[in-house]
């Protein structure tokens, strides 16, 4: 039986609400069991949905699990007194363990974190510290288009020199490794190469706009086609994600935050995309959105990428 943990993040955001129309969406899943993390005060209005698909089963630590059945209709909850970060910790710590096989991340406020006294910027950054797999890299899985960040969670007058060709060169293969990982979830060969995006406007223009494409991206995109590596680039950014463009490539390794996801959310929204770290040794998926804390309560929330994100993480641990 796979075990799939579920952190539904601020408690005063959509987590919760999500992840319950979700599970209520998708049901019991053969050979998968859900384990749902939320706070002891939360509204049980926003539980009774579950009961309609499983047979719910409240503890209030994780350690308790261990005891309980294993089967697809029973869904365990965790109705925690601990802080939604100290949820992801202890999924975290169990994923390492190899006592749950992955786990899906609802929204945290990086504001409310460092508020806390949590010195992480995100689940990203938590991840790192507590696995101490680096770097990682984020990656946002769409109906459209799949970008990848080569850097994620820093200012961008650090970007420039934060890059280097080894961090290039890591994420174009943790890239590649995510394009195989889903071809047999696609049930086909995605042949398309993987487009490297230039930093600076117009890829540098040969150097009058800037140096990186010419001294960093250029040598190493030569060396890895002359490798035989699916590679391309540097690609023109304000022009990489126009619909004849974007259709040539299978992934855009993006060398920024914004860079990759400005253009993916507008493309996707809040609703369709799946965010996916790379460079784990256990399966972490997300909702590409965030707490949306304007909504809490109010029942309007959208669970796509929240269903999206569940979806994928039980297709990716059945294709394994």
């Amino acid at each position: 039986m796979l075990r799939v943990s579920i952190t539904t993040g601020d408690e005063d955001g959509i987590g919760l609400e999500v992840a319950t129309k979700a599970l209520h969406a998708i049901g019991p899943v053969k050979n998968v069991q859900f384990i749902l993390w939320r706070s002891a005060k939360a509204p049980q209005k926003q539980l009774k949905i579950l009961n309609h698909k499983f047979k719910l089963i409240t503890v209030n630590t994780l350690k308790e699990i261990d005891l309980l059945p294993q089967n697809s209709k029973t869904l365990i909850e965790i109705a925690s007194t601990l802080s939604p970060v100290s949820w992801v910790e202890e999924t975290i710590t169990l994923c390492l363990e190899k006592k749950l096989n992955a786990m899906v991340t609802g929204p945290l406020s990086k504001t409310t974190m460092k508020e806390q006294g949590w010195a992480d910027l995100g689940h990203t950054e938590l991840l790192e510290r507590l696995s101490q797999y680096k770097p990682l890299f984020m990656a946002f899985i769409g109906k459209k288009f799949n970008v990848v960040l080569a850097t994620g969670h820093i200012p961008f007058a650090k970007v420039s020199e934060t890059l280097s060709a080894s961090l290039v060169e890591n994420a174009f293969f943790s890239t590649l490794r995510l394009k195989e990982l889903l071809e047999p979830i696609l049930r086909s060969k995605n042949s398309k190469p993987i487009g490297v995006l230039g930093l600076n406007p117009h890829a540098g223009e040969n150097g009058i706009l800037g140096s990186e494409e010419c001294s960093l991206l250029i040598p190493l995109i030569k060396k890895l086609q002359n490798k035989g590596y699916p590679i391309e680039g540097p690609l023109v950014p304000d022009a990489a994600f126009i619909p004849e463009i974007r259709k040539k490539y299978s992934f855009f390794l993006c060398l920024y935050h914004d860079q990759g996801l400005v253009p993916f959310k507008m493309s996707h929204g809040f609703n369709e995309g799946v965010h996916l770290t790379l460079g784990l040794p256990f399966l972490r998926t997300s909702v590409d959105h965030g707490t949306a804390k304007e909504l809490f309560g109010k029942n309007k929330a959208k669970f796509g990428s929240m269903k999206e994100a569940i979806l994928l993480t039980v297709k990716l641990l059945n294709s394994q």
